[in-house]
């Protein structure tokens, strides 16, 4: 190769390196990935509502194995129902007097916004507080005084009697049977009467003997009554008292009773014939619902019975005769189905007056104002004129 020719190549290579260099530096300058947005801040949970509190007052203890244990029961159907919803307390032994006052207020003064005053006696001191804590809720068991803020409700107990007393009818040997009384008002003669209607159903012959004993919860007491109503000569005992002591009683004499308001059948299984028992849950549940829900309301009552599943009568005992089985059974479905009225005329009291005529049957403001006997009842109401 020639000088001439090398230079030549020499200077084509020093060209094209130029050209190279002129083109990297007209490229366009790669820019940097932007960096990702910042993700949205999750937003802050709402805060939990603050669970409702409710407070219940009993007359007696929870372990009392009847009244009381039954509204107990009724307040851990509650407890299950809206779970962390609400907050349930209760204040057992409290007494129908100046305590009641005191008991249920501090309830009120402690944040409880719903109140359940679980017995008649509760009443006034209840209906005192309702406008002093405008913004609790006040619930009053077996009353009749209303407010803006207080309502009353009831179970239709004496619909449980009347089953019992279809079975005392068929049960008794002496003819004979005898109840065991706490306090002489409407509900509970209501209850002996229509006790003794049932049992006048399946046997006319019967006759009934009563011993008050003026109180609610005093087994001693009604220990007392339970072994004089036999030394009278009853074979079947009745009760509208809160303690298992009649049945008791019963069993260690021999003889057969009911239990009330719950099922009393372990405290006395020879003795047991049934239990008359009422079911506050439905109730409990429903008047909860109200206050989480914003709809409930004062001034106002309800009176719940077998039609609502308040009041059942369980656990009837085997030498139970199967067509008296199936004439409670029939009673049941009536009463749920609204075609069978217990109270229903003609009917008398047991001086002879009439009390009810032929077909009539009584609403509720007579059966809420009973204060005499049916025919059939020995003795005279206390108090009465």
């Amino acid at each position: 190769m020639t000088d001439l020719q090398k230079r030549s190549l020499l200077k084509i290579a020093a060209l094209t390196a130029v050209a190279s260099a002129a083109l990297v530096g007209c490229g366009k300058k790669e820019e940097p990935a932007p960096a990702p947005a910042p993700a949205p801040a999750a937003s802050a949970p709402a805060p939990k509502p603050e669970p409702l509190k409710i407070a219940f007052a009993y007359v007696g203890p929870v372990g009392d194995g009847g009244w009381t244990f039954a509204h107990d029961n009724g307040r851990k159907a509650l407890e299950k129902e809206f779970g962390d919803k609400i907050v349930t307390s209760f204040v057992e032994n409290v007494p129908e007097s100046a305590d009641a006052e005191r008991v249920i207020r501090e309830m009120a003064s402690s944040g409880n916004k719903l109140v359940f005053g679980t017995t008649f006696g509760y009443m006034e001191p209840m209906l005192k507080l309702a406008p002093e804590f405008k913004d609790v809720k006040f619930e009053h068991a077996t009353g009749y005084k209303q407010a803006d803020n207080m309502r009353t409700y009831d179970s239709r107990t004496y619909e449980g009697a009347y089953m019992a007393g279809v079975i005392a009818g068929k049960m008794t040997k002496t003819n004979t049977l005898g109840v065991v009384a706490s306090i002489p008002i409407p509900e509970v003669i209501r209850n002996i009467n229509s006790f003794t209607l049932g049992a006048q159903s399946s046997n006319p012959k019967v006759k009934t003997k009563v011993v008050w004993v003026n109180g609610w919860f005093d087994p001693p007491k009604e220990t007392e009554a339970a072994t004089s109503l036999i030394n009278g000569g009853a074979d079947v005992l009745f009760q509208n008292t809160d303690s298992p002591a009649v049945l008791k009683t019963a069993e260690a004499k021999g003889k057969r009773a009911f239990g009330w308001d719950s099922d009393m059948t372990a405290y006395g299984p020879k003795a047991h014939l049934a239990s008359a028992v009422i079911n506050w849950g439905p109730y409990y549940i429903k008047a909860t619902k109200d206050a989480l829900e914003g709809t409930w309301t004062g001034n106002s009552a309800v009176w719940w019975g077998v039609k609502e599943g308040a009041i059942d009568i369980v656990s009837v005992a085997e030498d139970v005769p199967a067509e008296t089985k199936a004439k409670v059974e029939e009673v049941k479905k009536g009463l749920a189905e609204g075609t069978f009225a217990i109270w229903k005329g003609p009917l008398k009291d047991n001086t002879g007056k009439d009390i009810l005529k032929e077909g009539e049957t009584a609403d509720d403001k007579f059966l809420s104002g009973v204060n005499f006997y049916v025919k059939g009842v020995e003795g005279k109401v206390p108090g009465a004129k």
